[in-house]
């Protein structure tokens, strides 16, 4: 059926009896799927228990390309990484840019499925198709810029792709992601799970080529989306992903002092221009990218003299304005220590100034830190906490649980977790935009902008919705998280893929133009039906009604100041939101998909 962009076959690695086999994906599972996001929700549904532990060998780790990875066109570097998440202990679906993807591609594989654990520390080796199974012991504790560059040279190729969990994955940290060379799959843990199978890391050749339907057009549309590109994603270039930061700030909607408030007295020197003149270095792009989000920024003086990292939107609010901190300086140290240690910025910014505000009410005392005085705005208190936590020490060690941890120590102090499903928010307060709120509560894997949706642009810049209004909103998210669901099949980053070609829907020009089939009209459905299938996962997995809603602190305690100062959304306000939403999907009261509305999407593999 399909005459290009596919390779019609996944890898399947068992790490206990270290053998591999290759496997031919169904077409219909491409048809109804896509790839990415799509396939891995497929696979998880159909070889996880609904009880597997996340840290045992049993559990899996679905690694899934797109369609359009890896091919001529702007930033077509995404792919996708579903398991059971040891953060949340649920469904996990997490999302990469880097090398590994189009490098895994040019092998001949759309996919790899690892399973088991291998009896001491390995990385995988991939080329021209084959697999390597190597000694890692020597790199467990090697930062993953150290394990990157030492497999580099091991395998003899300084191009090779690599991901790889870092060395706090193997002390036990819950929030550990993988890092794909200075890329990850940042949300849900992931890297813990690599480390529960003693995969330190998979490193994959770059040799190899992708066939598609019809080259002069995919470059024909390329040659367009990178003119668009450049007249329409200055912002993005100049200043990356924090050019939003001002602005929420100033609509009293930003993440401040664990979501204590709205607005942060400190913004001015965490603004886009105040980076941009102390500590830019250049801007960086990802994989085939013309946009260069990525600021490269250094620390030119000071205790963090040297550090250099490239920070994004979500990681200086978490890590920022979220702990209080206005020093950009160590904001640029902790994310760089996150990088090295191969933990998810977001959450450990979100579990940080859940800290800051049990210390600061008395809660957790010096005796509980060790001594480190955890009170909004130590930028330096931030920076050691981090580090305590990638090496499992002191009340790092205690911290490194995440929040379903916590709160099982804690019990007392749950109050003052910002979660969904245990997974913590992202740097947009939802009682300034009822939207994201929704969103929040509604996404696969908890609290996320990504997977739950981005209704800032229809909030905020379109300003196409209210934001305090109620109804509309379920059909709003709604449709963003379909549009995602499919985009995260198709291979393409958001930040471009609107550039991507003449008509109303570029991808599926894309899409034609690389593998000679038109399923532009299917796209949607495609996306719904995913989000469904999501869905049956989650709630065979326990989740229901109760479990998509928001903390006491966004239903109970209004804004204090500002310009949305009184906004509060409470639970009736959000059973309106809720309501609307649950009817479009087809799902009853409870949050469950019906019958009906599964036997028409057609959602079951």
């Amino acid at each position: 059926m399909f005459k290009g962009a596919y390779m019609g076959k996944l890898l399947r690695i068992d790490l206990t009896s270290r053998s591999c086999k290759e496997e031919a994906i169904p077409v219909d599972y491409y048809k109804k799927y896509l790839g990415g996001r799509g396939l891995g929700a497929c696979y998880y549904y159909q070889e996880l228990t609904a009880d597997v532990d996340p840290l045992s060998p049993e559990n899996k780790i679905f690694i899934f390309t797109s369609p359009l990875t890896g091919l001529p066109l702007p930033s077509t570097t995404k792919f996708q990484l579903a398991t059971r998440s040891p953060e949340t202990g649920i469904y996990l679906c997490t999302n990469s840019s880097g090398f590994v993807g189009p490098y895994l591609k040019r092998n001949g594989f759309d996919g790899i499925i690892v399973e088991g654990r291998a009896d001491e520390p390995v990385y995988l080796f991939i080329k021209q198709g084959q697999v390597e199974f190597k000694n890692a012991s020597h790199l467990v504790s090697l930062s993953t810029g150290e394990t990157e560059k030492a497999i580099q040279e091991e395998i003899g190729n300084k191009r090779a792709a690599v991901m790889m969990a870092g060395p706090a994955a193997f002390v036990g940290v819950r929030v550990a992601n993988v890092m794909v060379g200075d890329r990850s799959f940042g949300r849900g843990g992931a890297g813990l799970v690599m480390a529960s199978k003693n995969l330190k890391a998979i490193a994959v050749d770059n040799e190899g080529e992708i066939p598609v339907f019809d080259l002069q057009k995919l470059k024909e549309i390329n040659r367009e989306a990178v003119r668009k590109a450049h007249e329409t994603r200055k912002g993005h270039t100049l200043y990356g992903t924090n050019q939003y930061t001002e602005i929420l700030n100033e609509l009293g909607c930003y993440s401040v002092k664990n979501f204590t408030t709205g607005v942060f007295d400190g913004v001015e020197t965490i603004s886009k221009d105040y980076v941009t003149n102390h500590f830019k270095v250049k801007s960086k792009a990802c994989f085939r990218c013309p946009v260069a989000c990525a600021q490269v920024c250094e620390v030119k003086e000071g205790p963090f003299k040297g550090m250099v990292v490239d920070p994004e939107y979500e990681t200086v609010g978490l890590l920022g304005a979220l702990c209080g901190v206005s020093d950009f300086a160590a904001i640029i140290a902790a994310n760089r220590l996150c990088d090295d240690y191969g933990i998810d910025t977001m959450s450990v910014g979100n579990i940080i100034a859940y800290a800051m505000e049990c210390y600061e009410r008395g809660i957790f005392t010096d005796e509980d830190t060790g001594g480190l005085k955890l009170t909004f705005g130590n930028g330096e208190a931030m920076v050691e906490l981090i580090r305590q936590i990638g090496e499992g020490e002191g009340f790092g060690a205690v911290l490194g649980s995440g929040f379903r941890g916590l709160a099982y120590r804690f019990p007392h102090t749950a109050r003052y977790m910002m979660h969904v499903k245990w997974m913590p928010f992202a740097a947009y307060e939802p009682r300034g935009f009822y939207g994201m709120g929704l969103a929040y509560g509604t996404s696969s894997r908890g609290a996320c902008h990504n997977v739950g949706g981005w209704t800032i642009r229809d909030e905020l810049i379109s300003k196409t919705y209210d934001r305090f209004a109620l109804e509309g909103k379920g059909e709003l998210v709604k449709r963003i998280q379909d549009t995602r669901a499919y985009i995260d099949s198709l291979g393409i980053c958001t930040v471009v893929r609107s550039t991507m070609g003449f008509h109303d829907n570029p991808q599926g020009e894309a899409f034609v133009a690389a593998t000679g089939v038109d399923m532009t009209p299917e796209l949607m459905k495609i996306g719904e039906r995913i989000y469904a299938l999501e869905r049956l996962i989650l709630v065979r997995e326990g989740i229901r009604r109760c479990d998509d809603y928001l903390p006491l602190r966004t239903m109970e305690e209004p804004l204090p100041e500002g310009p949305a100062k009184g906004s509060v959304l409470t639970k009736k306000m959000y059973d309106v939101m809720l309501d609307e939403y649950y009817r479009l999907r087809r799902w009853d009261e409870n949050g469950i998909p019906t019958p009906e509305g599964l036997k028409e999407m057609e959602v079951l593999p």
